[in-house]
């Protein structure tokens, strides 16, 4: 059923818009930097893989990102089906195409599957491991967060932020598909994804709990209970806090491996640590900056909260695309 109202998108834009673009972005970079990464640190032979040259590179790139949108496309479409009822009573998402009524469950639901297994499929295609992390991902977000954590628990985003760290994993097995030839999925060739997938784990709740600080309020009147709301803003920022200090901790890892160990045939180095502290460190001082007694905006919201969400955005950007730069230094 149509809803009764001017605006009358086409069938394009509805799709485009059920699968949150805005927020695959982000996530795509993340992969992207992930191939850039393998091949930087294959050339300067800091990794064991197979003869890559810049085609290969760009080839893999614009697969995996063909690849990465539809699958988490189609998990966000799967999500907006199933939390449509969620959706209809919050302000900022009521305006979505299944609470305005522009489209109809069923369509948005086989959508969502549609371009999810096709997603899936191409990673696939490149690597078993690729399509592996692809289709964990997908899965783990739609049944583990969507369906069952969401309404459940106020640690919903800590566990649910697995789904959305898997990307480096699908970008790293998608460049090294040549070198890896474990039938573990586990296995990568290297740990560096591993790192990779940490640092969005860890990035993810302190993220997610300043937005849902800026909106507090908002997701307890539909029954979703988010830190905030069920255990108020000094527990929300103190457990952030703890994520901010775990997030520069990881500076230590690329020491460890540089000065113990097998070091430095993992290619990253001082660096690295120095990157990863400073801008932890940056990004954490905007945590410590939220300060829940301040004065509301013209909306009912926590301006020092959203200005932390942002930073934190830019905070993962040039994380990864500084990851990246680092590669190709010789320390």
């Amino acid at each position: 059923m149509v809803a009764e109202n001017n605006e009358h998108p086409g069938l394009v834009t509805i799709w485009l818009r059920l699968m949150k673009l805005r927020v695959i972005v982000l996530l795509q970079v993340t992969a992207i930097c992930a191939i850039l990464m393998h091949d930087l640190l294959a050339r300067k032979g800091a990794i064991d893989s197979s003869s890559r040259d810049w085609m290969d590179t760009l080839f893999t790139s614009v697969l995996v990102i063909i690849g990465g949108t539809l699958s988490a496309g189609g998990a966000n479409a799967i999500n907006m089906w199933y939390e449509r009822d969620i959706d209809k009573g919050m302000k900022r998402t009521a305006k979505r195409p299944l609470p305005s009524g522009q489209i109809s469950p069923i369509h948005v639901l086989i959508f969502g599957i549609v371009i999810a297994l096709i997603g899936i499929g191409i990673l696939w295609n490149i690597h078993w491991k690729a399509g592996f992390w692809s289709a964990f991902s997908v899965l783990f977000y739609v049944f583990i967060y969507t369906i069952w954590l969401k309404r459940r628990t106020p640690q919903n985003i800590v566990i649910g932020g697995a789904a959305g760290a898997t990307p480096p994993l699908i970008g790293w097995a998608a460049a090294a598909a040549g070198g890896i030839e474990s039938s573990n999925a586990l296995n990568l060739g290297s740990p560096i994804p591993w790192l990779l997938f940490l640092l969005i784990f860890l990035w993810t709740p302190p993220h997610f709990w300043a937005l849902a600080l800026f909106r507090s309020g908002e997701y307890g009147k539909v029954g979703i209970p988010m830190m905030p709301d069920v255990k108020g803003a000094d527990r929300t920022l103190f457990e952030s806090k703890i994520y901010c200090v775990l997030l520069v901790s990881l500076a230590a890892i690329p020491i460890i491996w540089s000065d113990y160990g097998p070091g430095r045939e993992y290619g990253l180095g001082i660096s690295a640590s120095i990157l990863t502290a400073g801008l932890g460190i940056w990004y954490a001082s905007t945590v410590w900056r939220i300060d829940p007694t301040e004065d509301l905006d013209e909306k009912g919201r926590l301006p020092s909260a959203f200005s932390s969400f942002m930073n934190s955005l830019k905070y993962l950007a040039l994380m990864f695309f500084g990851l990246v730069i680092v590669c190709v230094l010789p320390f």
